[in-house]
């Protein structure tokens, strides 16, 4: 019966699905263990290192570095990063539309672009937004030294005043169910009034303040970087093994669908026949 062949068949095609989503499932369980690693042992320097930037910036003044410099926001330089792949719920969605937003909200400046993910590079590709650099491929394989270059170049810009303020969007791993989409000023450092006990206080500077602040405001830059983009892969990897999730438990009630409803037909079959061959033995006995 053709009902009966085509029910088989889809029932075949869900099964190979939901192997797939299966092994997409574990895959992304093994990378997201080895992002959540990575993410918990570096946040103790990446959220305590801004508040230590802020206080020895409010003690050298904001006169020691080009890179503590706030000027009026009419040029923008935003990093904007994504994943390559989909198959990850709203991840890279919602994190467009925040951007979008974003953008929207800061229309009387001049924006440019950094993107990283092959989902930021096609969705920008029909924007106005000027690119100065984008990474479109194999972005999970990028290295510490690209990411390095990434910091060194939006220092440069800004030293250079070819912008006015760089913004990090990048989803944060907040937990496994859900990601924050969070919009982060890395430059300049936001000033900070110096305690009375700093005044009161100073501290010595080895060798002196401004060499001191240049490592300092380097590291930091470059720390930040680092967050986005590993808070990122973090909440890609959960949120793909969120989604393979659901999507292997979807097509096993799928399945079992199916299997009740090619019983039913089966059933119903295997009635007829019997009614027919009843019909045929009452006949024949008249």
């Amino acid at each position: 019966m053709p009902a009966l062949i085509d029910l088989r068949r889809r029932i075949r095609s869900v099964k190979n699905t939901q192997q797939i989503t299966q092994a997409m499932k574990t895959v992304s369980t093994a990378k997201f263990k080895k992002a959540q690693r990575t993410v918990l042992e570096g946040r103790p320097l990446w959220h305590s290192l801004p508040g230590l930037l802020e206080r020895i910036a409010a003690w050298a003044g904001r006169q020691a570095s080009p890179l503590l410099d706030v000027r009026d926001e009419k040029k923008l330089l935003v990093v904007v990063i994504t994943s390559d792949k989909g198959l990850c719920g709203a991840f890279n969605a919602n994190l467009l539309a925040r951007a979008d937003a974003f953008l929207r909200e800061k229309e009387a400046a001049e924006a440019g672009l950094i993107l990283v993910g092959k989902k930021a590079v096609n969705h920008f590709r029909k924007k106005s937004y000027p690119v100065r650099r984008a990474y479109g491929d194999k972005v999970d394989r990028l290295t510490v030294r690209e990411l390095k270059e990434i910091a060194h170049f939006v220092m440069g810009q800004y030293i250079f005043a070819r912008t006015d303020a760089v913004y990090l969007i990048y989803n944060e791993f907040k937990s496994i169910l859900a990601p924050k989409v969070t919009v982060a000023r890395v430059l300049p450092v936001p000033p900070q009034e110096p305690e009375p006990a700093a005044d009161l206080l100073p501290p010595d500077w080895e060798p002196s303040a401004r060499p001191v602040l240049r490592s300092l405001l380097t590291l930091y830059t470059e720390t930040q970087v680092y967050h986005g983009f590993y808070e990122s892969m973090a909440a890609e990897q959960a949120a793909r093994m969120m989604a393979m999730e659901n999507a292997t438990k979807n097509a096993e009630e799928l399945i079992s669908d199916l299997v009740l409803g090619l019983n039913k037909i089966r059933q119903a079959s295997i009635t007829k026949e019997l009614l027919e061959i009843m019909t045929a033995v009452e006949a024949m006995a008249k």
